[in-house]
């Protein structure tokens, strides 16, 4: 199945905030795949450490600083900031998750979402790679298709006989034409 539009769009935009979250330092990221039909909720859950609050409270500021800047989308929730035990932004077609270790330990997301099929960072980036690929590789058979038109196979002819050249045909007609006597 090929993911839609939309569904890519996601992917890149959960790359951009795993990609925030490592340059803030959070620890054991994880990207949860959530399946379709156990979460009409979102697609995906962005799940990261932080050692403390303020570290906490930097990685949500990264994220949504980065996904603002770079591509436009806006939290349309964010909950748990002023605590930074887990703060929480919801993207609609994506959450993120920032605990502080203990909390994410207490609470165990990852467990109470045993269909979704969990993801390293660079998992997740691996697979979007190849599927973009595969989608560029996909759209320029295409093109290429479309651009050039079937040519009919011919058949290849005999070639013409060559032309003697000069010298021989002058030779030639020298000694067919009949001698004449000098008197």
């Amino acid at each position: 199945m090929t993911p839609s539009k939309a569904h890519e769009h996601t992917r890149i935009l959960v790359q951009a905030a795993a990609k925030a979250c490592e340059d803030k330092k959070g620890e054991d990221t994880r990207i949860l795949e959530l399946d379709a039909v156990d979460s009409g909720l979102s697609d995906f859950f962005l799940i990261t450490s932080a050692r403390n609050d303020r570290q906490a409270q930097s990685i949500a500021d990264e994220i949504e600083h980065i996904l603002k800047r770079d591509h436009g989308v806006y939290a349309t929730s964010v909950e748990g900031r002023r605590q930074g035990e887990w703060i929480l932004l919801d993207y609609v077609d994506f959450v993120v998750h920032v605990f502080l270790t203990e909390k994410r330990a207490f609470y165990d997301i990852e467990r109470l979402r045993k269909s979704a099929r969990p993801l390293t960072p660079v998992e997740f980036d691996v697979e979007l790679k190849e599927a973009l690929a595969a989608k560029t590789r996909a759209a320029r058979g295409k093109t290429a298709a479309a651009s050039s038109p079937k040519k009919a196979v011919a058949k290849p002819k005999k070639p013409a006989p060559r032309p003697a050249p000069a010298k021989k045909a002058a030779a030639k007609k020298s000694a067919a034409a009949p001698k004449r006597s000098s008197r």
